[in-house]
């Protein structure tokens, strides 16, 4: 199972050539991958599309992706452990979606394609597969 993380979603449909986007389109075009949306990375991408035949195209191309929910309680948990974790390894995750996008990917056993300093962390010392 493979997710992606919303930044490599907006650079996706910006068409920003990175090797985060070429992954992402090569998840994409290969069936035997399960990609799946989560719900938090879907809110902040659509939330950044300012004009509605835009919002409109990205949301019927997401339409084909499962979503599933990034929270719950072991979710949760697991987040809050990972930032008192780093805390103490004097590393500060900024945003908590990205805590709950890393905390379900680790609980869930999921790839995540990113490219967020965020994460560097909790690829380093949490377990979290997906490096930048």
């Amino acid at each position: 199972m493979i997710t992606a993380d919303s930044s490599i979603w907006i650079d996706y449909f910006k068409g920003a050539p990175t090797a985060q986007t070429e992954a992402l389109d090569a998840v994409l075009n290969d069936s035997s991958h399960e990609l799946v949306l989560l719900d938090v990375v879907l809110m902040e991408v659509l939330r950044g599309f300012r004009l509605p035949h835009e919002l409109r195209l990205v949301r019927e191309a997401l339409a084909a992706l499962p979503v599933v929910t990034a929270g719950g309680e072991a979710v949760a948990l697991l987040a809050a452990d990972i930032y008192r974790t780093l805390r103490q390894k004097g590393l500060t995750v900024r945003s908590p979606i990205d805590l709950l996008v890393g905390a379900w990917c680790i609980e869930n056993d999921c790839d995540l394609i990113q490219n967020d300093r965020d994460y560097d962390g909790m690829v380093a010392f949490m377990g979290l597969r997906g490096g930048s």
